[in-house]
């Protein structure tokens, strides 16, 4: 494998230094100056220059500048520029700025650096610029269209910590609460096979489903039951007396709105034992707020790594086996919280 050296070019003053000494080292040595310069990467007029001034006035009639083109010369876009993409990229959406683009990707950045100024700029180069800045590709982490900004800021900045501070005052235990289901044929995993070959699985009925409703507290505590068909309100209302036999004193209770969850049975139901528990509602249409969808993800890329069910029996079987190691794992239920869109309601 042929190893590429670095541009000298960007090396510091310090770095270059050096080499101009160890340069000189090795001519009195006996190596040529040809060879000298091919190890160091330099050009052999460089070490031929160098050595002439050493031999000429010592190391103190080393010359100190740069040949050749300077680190940044000759681009493109002025730094001026750069930043201002930078911000572009930083703050606002491909829509946001008129471009057809789901993400920033090469293609959307080629797209804003032609819109902003004019500039026709081959895609390599776009990905160049993107690497020099600093930004890698990713996947995309999701957010519904109709979430509304507003709502998400306010509750983060001011309706959680208000509710945080509630739970300290009451003492009161957190539990943040969600659906799921899984499906015996859904893996989402890879698998291996020759090159021009696909990778195959044995998938059994895709009607075979059990869902699940779960509670996780930031100090890893963990509560769930399973069940068949969608969720209801008595469903719901169900988790929640179970939640209440299992976990001493108060209870909040953060789920989203689910329709099952803010029916009229429910909030009287709530009402009726609110001297132990209270339910509070995520902003519509952000999941992403909710550490317990970061239990379902959990819970749908390793349920099945032992192969898919054929049964709903044994789906739910192996659900709940997933679950109850969970119990036994607060750390692992605590690291869902450090994600960045939970780490705002992490244990300190």
């Amino acid at each position: 494998m042929a190893i590429t050296l670095p541009d000298s070019r960007g090396l510091s003053d310090d770095v270059m230094q050096a080499l101009r000494v160890r340069a000189l080292h090795a001519i009195e040595s006996g190596f040529s100056q040809a060879d000298v310069a091919r190890v160091l990467g330099v050009a052999g007029e460089t070490v031929s220059r160098w050595w002439t001034a050493y031999t000429t006035g010592g190391l103190d009639a080393l010359p100190q500048d740069r040949t050749g083109r300077p680190v940044g010369t000759g681009r493109t876009l002025s730094d001026t520029q750069c930043a201002h993409l930078q911000q572009l990229l930083d703050t606002k959406s491909p829509a946001d700025l008129g471009i057809a683009a789901p993400v920033w990707n090469r293609r959307a950045v080629r797209d804003l650096i032609l819109k902003e100024y004019g500039l026709r700029m081959p895609i390599r180069t776009v990905g160049e610029y993107l690497r020099r800045w600093g930004y890698t590709a990713k996947k995309p982490s999701r957010h519904a269209r109709k979430q509304d900004p507003d709502e998400v800021r306010e509750w983060l900045e001011q309706t959680y910590p208000a509710i945080e501070k509630l739970a300290r005052v009451e003492r009161a235990t957190i539990f943040w609460c969600d659906e799921t289901g899984v499906a015996a044929d859904a893996y989402p995993g890879y698998g291996y096979a020759r090159a021009g070959e696909r990778a195959t699985i044995q998938v059994p009925d895709p009607h075979i489903r059990i869902n699940m409703v779960s509670g996780i507290s930031n100090t890893g505590e963990v509560r769930f039951m399973t069940y068949a068909g969608t969720m209801t309100a008595e469903r719901f209302i169900a988790f929640l007396k179970q939640l209440l036999a299992t976990v001493p004193g108060a209870i909040f209770v953060i789920v989203d709105s689910l329709s099952a969850h803010t029916t009229e049975t429910v909030a009287t139901w709530v009402q009726e034992h609110e001297e132990r528990v209270a339910v509070f509602y995520l902003p519509r249409y952000s999941p992403e707020l909710n550490p317990d969808e970061y239990l379902n993800n959990d819970l749908k890329g390793n349920v099945h790594d032992a192969g898919l069910p054929d049964t709903s029996k044994t789906l739910r079987s192996r659900v709940q086996r997933f679950m109850h190691k969970l119990l036994m794992l607060p750390k692992h239920v605590m690291s869902y919280f450090l994600h960045p869109k939970i780490s705002y309601c992490s244990s300190d």
